[in-house]
């Protein structure tokens, strides 16, 4: 009977070191697509008055924690009945992140002018202010949604060979690293400007130490945030190449010469340059919508 015991304490701790292995291993092929999640939401979360930014971000998380809720049953329903719709919806996910990559060096490069509508208005209502926060907390969830699709598929593709239990304990893990992670990420950087203003007022003057890291936390802030969006736009082509070149089969021997980050690059970027102008394309062909003055 002792024997059985820790016969099954020993099986326990095996199936625990390979769950913290294959996390570790789902982890980091989900950073890049980290990484754009991380700029996305940093960018969505600030903006608002210092009084608000957690309470926002705080909502959003809360939506993040739902998004994961509807998500992850969705997916092992899928991965234990109709366990090929993974690779399809992956590799799906991998032309929409390729594409959303290519738009964003498009746009960099060929700028083109944005309807914007500008109000002049200064004073706003209470009512409004709240309406415009519901509006771009309920923006950064739709965004939220998308890409905790891309997360959970990417995580699942990672241990699709493994036994339903241990998909279901890895890839809800990541999810939680993911939302708790990049929220929490995004909390300290929002705060950051405001931290700094309090170092600068409690410095002397216009000098000494407190001044200076004050300062720099200030300037820093939209620094972090463009960095942030440049290095996710990066990493939403690497995490797409990545999807293609091991999902494909007739990419798997593609310029594998180079080296497999300079590949992966190469093939996202080329995927989504196509995406880029079959959209594009369609949309020459939709009927543009009518100014209304």
């Amino acid at each position: 009977m002792a024997s059985g015991f820790f016969a099954l304490l020993d099986d326990i701790a095996v199936l625990m070191d390979d769950i913290a292995a294959m996390t570790k291993i789902t982890t980091k092929k989900t950073a890049g697509i980290l990484g754009d999640d991380l700029a996305v939401n940093a960018e969505k979360a600030s903006g608002f008055v210092s009084s608000r930014e957690i309470p926002v971000l705080w909502a959003i998380t809360k939506g993040s924690f739902l998004n994961k809720l509807i998500i992850l049953p969705l997916a092992f329903l899928m991965s234990a009945f109709i366990p090929w719709a993974v690779i399809v919806v992956l590799v799906l996910g991998g032309f929409y992140l390729a594409y959303e990559g290519a738009e964003k060096i498009y746009e960099f490069f060929v700028p083109h002018p944005k309807n914007v509508k500008v109000d002049l208005k200064k004073d706003y209502t209470d009512n409004e202010l709240l309406d415009m926060e519901k509006a771009k907390i309920k923006s950064a969830i739709v965004t939220d949604f998308i890409l905790s699709v891309e997360i959970v598929i990417i995580a699942l593709g990672t241990v699709s060979n493994e036994p339903l239990t241990t998909q279901i304990i890895v890839v809800s893990i990541v999810a939680l690293i993911a939302t708790v992670g990049v929220y929490g990420i995004v909390a300290l950087i929002v705060r950051m400007d405001d931290l700094g203003l309090k170092l600068i007022g409690k410095s002397n003057g216009k000098s000494g130490v407190l001044f200076s890291i004050g300062t720099f936390l200030v300037w820093a802030l939209p620094k972090i945030i463009k960095s942030l969006s440049i290095i996710g736009t990066i990493a939403l082509i690497l995490v797409a190449g990545g999807i293609f070149v091991h999902n494909i089969a007739f990419l798997h021997h593609f310029l594998e010469q180079l080296p497999s980050i300079i590949r992966d690059f190469i093939v996202g970027l080329l995927a989504g340059g196509v995406c880029l102008l079959v959209v594009n394309g369609v949309k020459s062909f939709l009927p543009k919508k009518s100014k209304q003055h």
